[in-house]
């Protein structure tokens, strides 16, 4: 049975890092446009990882124009993802930062991890 699963699975993305939550990351996403295909970079701030196989996916938040947040979940094993580039390394105890959705100005900043 396991054979099985792992035959069906999409192989890993060799371009995607180790991610954890409060990483400052930087994803370049392949848009399709009419007949064109175009990389698209989302930068911001992973609040969310899911590692689960086949539904691995993270979800990356920034602040868009005139302080409205935005975010976005990408498929770690989707073919849509180009690559992943961690900017930084966020110093954060928690495995989701859903309370960074209320946060604002200064308290919305996270100290950067040098190990």
């Amino acid at each position: 049975m396991a054979d099985l699963i792992k035959a069906v699975e999409a192989k890993d993305n060799e371009k995607i890092p180790q991610l954890a939550a409060g990483d400052t990351v930087s994803v370049h996403v392949k848009i399709k446009e009419g007949e064109r295909e175009r990389i698209q970079e989302f930068k911001g701030l992973v609040i969310r990882l899911r590692n689960s196989g086949n539904n691995s996916s993270v979800t990356v938040r920034r602040m868009a124009s005139n302080g409205i947040g935005v975010e976005r979940t990408f498929l770690l094993r989707s073919p849509r993802v180009d690559k992943i580039v961690v900017e930084r390394h966020g110093k954060v105890r928690r495995a989701q930062l859903y309370y960074m959705r209320d946060r604002t100005g200064k308290s919305a900043r996270i100290k950067e991890k040098f190990s």
